[in-house]
């Protein structure tokens, strides 16, 4: 019945351009969240419309299709004394436009986007691809279901002890945003790093043809976006699409990830925590300030310390490390990268508040691979009362029940003493995993991952270690 009501609502053109800008106008997306709406007042939950041009433009279509069917009525209404048309078909007109606006607002979408948007992504990507192709900076390519951005920001961190280095700002990995970086470039630049997003067949292909790399990485291959590619083989086919444009001397894979290892190119180089190509550690030791190790090289040692949380991290701290060499940068200036590198925004970031409660910041970590690592680390940390709030994971396809159920089975042999639960449609499997393993801590549930967080200051106390996984867009809730 909300559902219905809410249709009606003044606020309704407002929320359906919205849900398509949360939706990053993905139309199947849309359609998919539309549907399963049962309240259209409150789809601005956690985010609200972003008035850009393009949001204001389906705003104004949307009433101007509203004002349309208005005056058609009120045409019907005022000219036509036949009682079919003078009350049956305004009356019909206004019953049906709420019901139908959701659908119609998809042809202004799409008239927007074939007449103004793609012609201007165009001429941005073609001018960008020709720029790019003048500039002579050596170019790394990563490419990975997960840890893209975090190793792009070592790599900027180490290198650029020694060497000029650029490299998108925040998560951009399309090819538009990607062309936007480009067109800034000042092309006196020694290396450039890119991040190579997958999100359906062929777009590492595309983004590569774009920026032509010299040096790849592969981060690691898992079911993120598995929603999207439909099978995991579809995923390690895009993902691999990078080892056509890069000789296997030049490709660094995670050896780590079984995907990703299993998969690779023969001659590539591996990383891992304890090896890449001719650098090796010992004596790594995590806990919440940082990551200690050494990196040995034939007869140099070289002792570092990352603010980076967890063993995890170890591998693409050497991975940097290898590639940093293979440019000439020598390991002093590696030392002093690798010392000055720290947690990135919403990815496993520390914090104390005044009362002295830790909070671990995870919540840009929306994969099966990262969550494995987060639970890793934060069994290791003895003397502290732990809380996991989670959400748990979006886009895991037809296997998220099975992934869910082995992140509570996880939880349970980590013994964690407090699991934070926000009410979705992947609750009850994280529940029954939890329930599998015999947990012996306490499940707390929330409706609301607002009250969740809001709830924690009076569950918590001084020494009480929080950690935020994941969080959900609001067409996933």
């Amino acid at each position: 019945m909300k559902r219905f009501i809410s249709k009606y609502s003044f606020k309704l053109p407002r929320s359906l351009a919205y849900m398509l800008q949360a939706s990053e106008y993905n139309i199947s997306e849309y359609i998919e969240w539309y549907k399963n709406v049962k309240n259209f007042n409150s789809v601005e939950h956690r985010k609200k419309l972003i008035k850009t041009k393009k949001s204001l433009l389906l705003l104004i279509s949307l009433w101007a299709i509203i004002i349309i069917a208005i005056s058609t009525s009120a045409y019907f209404y005022i000219y036509y004394s036949e009682v079919n048309y003078k009350y049956i078909i305004p009356l019909v007109i206004i019953i049906l436009l709420p019901h139908l606006l959701g659908y119609l607002i998809l042809l202004p979408l799409l008239l927007i986007k074939v007449l103004i948007q793609l012609p201007i992504e165009k001429s941005i990507i073609k001018r960008a691809t020709e720029k790019l192709s003048k500039n002579k900076a050596i170019k790394i390519a990563i490419a990975g279901s997960f840890g893209k951005t975090s190793i792009r920001e070592i790599l900027y961190t180490v290198i650029s002890q020694k060497l000029k280095v650029a490299a998108p700002p925040h998560s951009y990995n399309t090819p538009l945003g990607i062309s936007r970086f480009i067109e800034k470039l000042d092309g006196d630049e020694d290396v450039l790093i890119f991040e190579l997003g997958e999100y359906y067949p062929g777009d590492i292909k595309k983004l590569c043809e774009l920026v032509k790399p010299n040096i790849g990485i592969v981060t690691g291959i898992n079911d993120a976006h598995l929603k999207k590619f439909k099978t995991i083989e579809k995923t390690v086919k895009t993902i691999y699409e990078i080892s056509e444009f890069i000789p296997s001397e030049k490709l660094y894979i995670n050896e780590e990830n079984e995907l990703a290892n299993q998969n690779a190119p023969e001659n590539v180089l591996k990383y891992g925590k304890y090896k890449c190509n001719n650098l090796t550690t010992d004596d790594i030791k995590t806990d919440i300030s940082g990551t200690t190790f050494n990196i040995l090289k034939k007869d140099e040692k070289i002792s570092v310390k990352s603010k980076l949380l967890g063993t995890h991290q170890v591998g693409p701290l050497l991975a940097a490390a290898s590639i940093a060499d293979s440019l000439g940068i020598g390991l002093d200036a590696i030392k002093e990268g690798i010392n000055k590198t720290k947690p990135f925004p919403h990815r496993l970031e520390p914090f104390t508040d005044s009362v002295g409660i830790i909070t671990l910041d995870d919540s840009y970590n929306g994969n099966p691979d990262g969550v494995d690592a987060i639970i890793s680390f934060i069994s290791s940390l003895k003397g502290y009362r732990r809380f996991y709030v989670t959400p748990g994971l979006v886009e895991m396809g037809e296997r998220s029940a099975s992934i869910h159920r082995i992140i509570g089975e996880k939880l349970a042999r980590a013994n964690i003493e407090k699991v934070v639960l926000i009410n979705n449609s992947v609750t009850p499997y994280i529940e029954e995993g939890l329930k599998k393993e015999k947990y012996k801590g306490e499940i707390i549930k929330f409706d609301d991952a607002l009250k969740a967080y809001n709830s924690l200051k009076h569950l918590t106390v001084k020494g009480d270690l929080v950690v935020l996984q994941n969080d959900w867009p609001d067409q996933y809730h």
